[in-house]
């Protein structure tokens, strides 16, 4: 059978011992697994003997995990199971190294899927190891200030209007896609200032393609007009959205869990709670000025057009 193999890692500003105790601690998980963050009602059921515990949810299936071996507070190593939606087993390794007066985390997995699905190896390794990226972020906040600053609320299916929009397009790696939105929204802000335009409404990004495998991003950021100036500065470009029914994720959070909402999106349309239109661009909308408001209240909503 195909085998997989995933490794993330993230440096901590917390001492080894309190990140191992905490990784360790199966009832801390909910606060920062970047699965159950999609699905809030999924209660997990922990073994009385703290080492191990399991899930049934809707959107994120059911499976269990417990704990084989542990090196304190070097590593620990873990059997994962998954029954839904459908049955494969994995190996678990978490790895803490000391780094001065911080840690150095790595989260690895070793499994395989079934053979019919070989095709699916390069996705689904890309897709486990988004999931760990932004486990390991949200671990890092919560170590580093107490809490997750990424809130989640699903709003359901309503329609989205039409407009015309002015915009810049990109394409960057997924690793740089924040500084490069940031300097391009900065521009976006400088023209909008100059020439007077008054936007139609909150900026937005429509996302083209995402390539998780090739870590590879096309965006286009964007302010709403009410009507398209007859010129634009270079790399401007204009462009019509159009109206749709879309299943909103709201995010209340700093940006770079922004991740959270668009995994747990596209997990509420695989789970057949919203049908997704895949012949319209998902888009984020920023509902209000990171600037004026503290990184823990920023707004921002997904939208994924549905049928």
């Amino acid at each position: 059978m195909p085998a997989i193999f995933v490794s993330k890692s993230i440096q901590i500003d917390a001492p080894v011992e309190k990140v191992h105790a905490c990784v360790r601690d199966f009832k801390q998980w909910p606060t920062w697994s970047p699965w159950l963050i999609s699905e809030p009602a999924c209660e997990p059921e922990f073994d009385a003997d703290g080492n191990g515990y399991s899930w049934d949810g809707q959107i994120i299936g059911s499976g269990k995990m417990r704990i084989t071996g542990e090196d304190t507070p070097n590593s620990i190593l873990s059997d994962l199971s998954f029954f839904k939606p459908f049955k494969s087993e994995a190996k678990v390794r978490f790895t803490f190294r000391e780094n001065g007066d911080k840690t150095d985390v790595t989260w690895a997995m070793n499994s395989s899927l079934p053979f019919f699905m070989f095709f699916l190896k390069k996705m689904m390794v890309a897709f486990i190891g988004n999931d760990y990226q932004r486990g390991l972020a949200m671990l890092k906040d919560y170590l580093e200030k107490g809490s997750v600053p990424s809130k989640l609320e699903f709003l359901g299916e309503s329609s989205t209007n039409a407009t015309d929009f002015v915009g810049i397009s990109t394409v960057c790696s997924t690793s740089e896609i924040g500084p490069a939105m940031k300097k391009d929204m900065s521009v976006l802000h400088e023209w909008v200032q100059s020439s007077g335009t008054n936007p139609a409404g909150p900026p937005f990004s429509l996302y083209t393609k995402w390539d998780l495998i090739k870590e590879i991003a096309h965006y286009t950021i964007a302010f709403p007009v009410a009507s398209i100036p007859d010129t634009l500065p270079e790399r401007f470009l204009s462009g019509h959205r159009p109206a749709c029914k879309a299943y909103k994720v709201r995010h209340t959070g700093p940006y770079h869990h922004l991740g959270n909402a668009w995994s747990s999106g596209y997990g509420h349309a695989r789970a057949k709670v919203f049908s997704q239109d895949r012949k319209e661009t998902p888009f984020e909308t920023y509902d209000n000025d990171p600037t004026e408001v503290s990184e823990s209240d920023i707004l921002t909503t997904v939208h994924f057009p549905s049928r």
